[in-house]
């Protein structure tokens, strides 16, 4: 008979919102944070590239079947492209595979912008970790491997020049959608401006209802006296979930929808549902809450609550 593995580390719930600082891997934040938390469970809402720094969601036990909604959420990007070289990887990391002498003014750079302010067909760049025929598209980028990235169609709210402190730097701010890629922008750009250039700087300082005003540094929470004193840091397990309504039900409820049960709704709360959802028809998705406690993602349909992420907290 197979033996249940017990699982390392203690029941740990809730997000945290991390400022990575660079030359870190997400994945290396994740591990450093698991370990201080002594968690069971972590993950986190959305990559942010080793030479990037800024907002990083980090979920920790229930919270990961929230990543997604993370994931989605629309973010803001402070970057600077440096003019005159262009690398393989679209940063400061890659190697440099073309020069130029030219240098865009800031009324080009303004007027060029403007295309890229809406919905916009986007190729993500080769390093990144989209797959391609269940690769990481990084790991055959690496490898020297011929392939191509499918087009997506990405949502830019708001694309604009900051400042231009010298010739060769341009700093900009974007407030985009999910699935966007700065690192696309700025090559896009580029092209666009008949110019070589890379993404020098980039720090991501807005992801959903996280801000990098309360974001915690990395090193702040490694120097932590406690883990008591980390756990109080924690957002709840919701945090993530600000455009998904909420409704009301019982304890006894609770219990029911915590065992997979479908449960009723009192009328009055199915009608501040419909006022509050998204307009979209398809759109059923509700948060049920008992109190101050998330018991579950789930859909409503002809009155019922039907449970599809249970939060068993």
């Amino acid at each position: 008979m197979a033996r249940n593995r017990k699982k390392k580390g203690l029941p740990v719930h809730g997000w945290l919102n991390v400022d990575k600082p660079v030359d870190v891997t997400s994945t290396q934040v994740v591990g450093i944070l698991k370990r201080l938390f002594n968690a069971q469970k972590a993950g986190h809402g959305g990559t942010l590239d080793p030479l990037a720094d800024g907002i990083l969601p980090i979920a920790f036990g229930e919270a990961t079947k929230t990543v997604q909604w993370a994931m989605d959420a629309d973010k803001e990007y402070v970057f600077t492209i440096e003019w005159g070289r262009s690398t393989d990887t679209l940063d400061a990391e890659g190697e440099v595979i073309r020069t130029s002498d030219t240098r865009p003014e800031a009324d080009a750079i303004e007027q060029a912008l403007e295309r890229f302010e809406g919905e916009i067909a986007q190729i993500p760049p080769k390093y990144s970790a989209i797959k391609v025929d269940g690769e990481r598209a990084y790991d055959l980028a690496r490898d020297g491997e011929t392939f191509e990235i499918p087009s997506r169609q990405v949502v830019v709210h708001e694309a604009r020049l900051v400042e231009t402190p010298d010739a060769d730097h341009a700093t900009f701010h974007v407030r985009s959608g999910k699935g966007f890629y700065v690192r696309a922008l700025a090559r896009d750009l580029c092209d666009a401006l008949g110019c070589e250039g890379h993404v020098a700087k980039l720090r991501r300082i807005r992801v959903g209802v996280m801000h990098e005003d309360d974001a915690i540094p990395l090193a702040e929470l490694e120097a932590a006296e406690s883990r008591e004193a980390l756990l109080v840091l924690l957002l709840p397990v919701e945090e993530v979930l600000e455009d998904v309504p909420d409704v009301e039900i019982s304890d006894e409820d609770a219990a029911a929808i915590r065992q997979g049960r479908e449960v009723m709704l009192m009328p009055h709360i199915v009608e501040r549902w419909r006022e509050e959802k998204n307009p979209d028809p398809e759109d059923r998705l509700a948060l049920a809450m008992a109190g101050d406690t998330a018991v579950a993602m789930g859909e409503i349909r002809a009155g019922r609550f039907q449970p599809v992420r249970v939060f068993q907290l």
